[in-house]
């Protein structure tokens, strides 16, 4: 028999349940298909998922197998790919968010194939943390407690492949939509990018061999290059899963040892998020708190367009939104206060900053991305207040104080700064030389976001 296993968003052998029940079926056909509108949305995410596909490619081909790959939308993929192999069912992950999986069940049957989704290798299934009435946890701090009592799945080991009697046609390594949408930011960002499935894993253990115990402190400081376990953009592809994270933690945890603790913390987060997704599905679309729906946000703008840009005049806003565009990676203490800049100084949608971030993260997750801007924009779950408007120059001096990450960024001959100007569109003429005057100032930016908020309560 032989069997499809359609690798999606999950670019790993190991603990990948829909391809340990293909490989329990038949004969595996390992498939990834690229789907141009997602390289149009999700350009710097669809250059990271490229990236692995060579190296899951190598790793497939050592256990006498290989990676199918085909471009074109999901459903008439999965319905083509199944006419002509003649398999008789598809193994994948469920989509992420779920509503990407209507119509995939019926593409696959008619090309004469059983279309089987298999849940994700979180650390547990969606709801299935609830609260005493069967709900979900709307506040991170006692769904982490809940979680912390719940019984975590064992990853599951790769399994052993069996090719199949012929092999279909491949359209190759490559995604010439995404190269075409980033265009020079290519090359600039490639560099900065560690891809790979053994990747992964040997940033995992260089994490936990040094930068643990001080990981609740320095995690805050960006100027530092090795304070986190940088797995964010390799969780978001599925080149490791968070169940294998989890259980590589646990002998640090039952150690006492410093850190681990808080880092699991930051795994929760993540978990947190995708059950609010899977609860209320326009999370990235609509204000959580529905009250919110009212508050006068700016459209876009062109204070946004500058925002963008890396263009504000404000040393720490400029440096992160710069950092992003030429890396594909923002630090999380720079995330909150751009995302802050441009909510509450700028008084913009926050839904302007969703699209930009999910535009150029090679990190994106959908759910962490939506929650965490609703999170600053105060109008999200467990949200920040209101009343709380990060100072930028402040957050710089306290997370930043020798000014080493803006000098990197924001220095005429920092390589930083360097790397975003030839990353960035010609169309933009960015100048390193030319100053750029914020169009107001930090307290006029807070007294109006406060005068909006009050006026919008009251």
């Amino acid at each position: 028999m032989t069997v499809i296993c359609w690798f999606r968003r999950v670019l790993r052998l190991d603990d990948h349940p829909a391809l340990v029940a293909a490989a329990a079926q038949g004969a595996v056909v390992p498939l990834v298909i690229l789907n141009p509108d997602e390289a149009r949305r999700h350009p710097a995410s669809a250059q990271r998922q490229a990236m692995s596909l060579p190296l899951l490619d190598a790793a497939l081909r050592r256990r006498g197998s290989r990676l199918i790959l085909r471009r074109g939308r999901p459903a008439e993929v999965l319905e083509e790919i199944a006419r002509q192999t003649g398999a008789t069912a598809i193994h994948a992950s469920e989509g992420f968010p779920f509503a990407a999986d209507t119509g995939l069940a019926e593409a696959a049957r008619r090309g004469g194939a059983t279309l089987h989704l298999h849940p994700l290798a979180d650390l547990v299934p969606r709801a299935s943390v609830l609260t005493g009435t069967g709900g979900v946890y709307k506040v991170f701090s006692p769904f982490w407690k809940a979680l912390r009592r719940t019984q975590v799945a064992e990853p599951l080991a790769a399994p052993a492949l069996s090719a199949p009697d012929a092999w279909p046609d491949s359209d190759g390594l490559d995604w010439p939509e995404a190269r075409a949408e980033i265009n020079r930011g290519w090359e600039v960002m490639a560099h900065c990018i560690r891809a790979g499935e053994d990747q992964a894993h040997a940033r995992l253990d260089e994490f936990l061999d040094g930068p643990l115990p001080d990981y609740k402190v320095h995690r805050d400081h960006p100027w530092r290059p090795r304070a986190t376990s940088g797995l964010a953009d390799a969780l978001a592809v599925g080149e490791i899963s968070a169940r294998r994270i989890w259980a590589r933690c646990q002998p640090a945890l039952r150690d006492g040892r410093p850190g681990v603790e808080h880092f699991l913390s930051e795994l929760a987060w993540r978990e947190f998020a995708r059950d609010l997704l899977y609860a209320f599905p326009d999370l990235p679309h609509s204000c959580w708190r529905p009250e919110w729906q009212e508050f006068p946000w700016r459209p876009d703008t062109p204070e946004a367009e500058a925002w963008r840009r890396g263009q504000t005049g404000v040393a720490m806003v400029d440096a992160g939104m710069r950092e992003m565009f030429a890396t594909g990676q923002m630090h999380n203490r720079v995330r909150m206060i751009t995302a802050s800049y441009l909510c509450k100084h700028l008084l913009t949608d926050w839904k302007v900053g969703v699209d930009w971030f999910a535009y150029c993260l090679t990190d994106w997750d959908a759910a962490s991305n939506a929650m965490n801007w609703q999170w600053v924009a105060g109008c999200g779950p467990d949200a920040s207040p209101y009343f709380r408007v990060f100072n930028p120059d402040g957050q710089g001096d306290r997370f930043d104080p020798k000014g080493r990450y803006r000098d990197h960024w924001m220095a005429q001959d920092g390589a930083g700064a360097q790397a975003f100007a030839q990353a960035a569109p010609r169309s933009w003429r960015i100048d390193l030389a030319r100053p750029v005057t914020p169009s107001l100032t930090l307290a006029e930016g807070r007294d109006r976001a406060l005068a909006a908020y009050r006026g919008f309560r009251s």
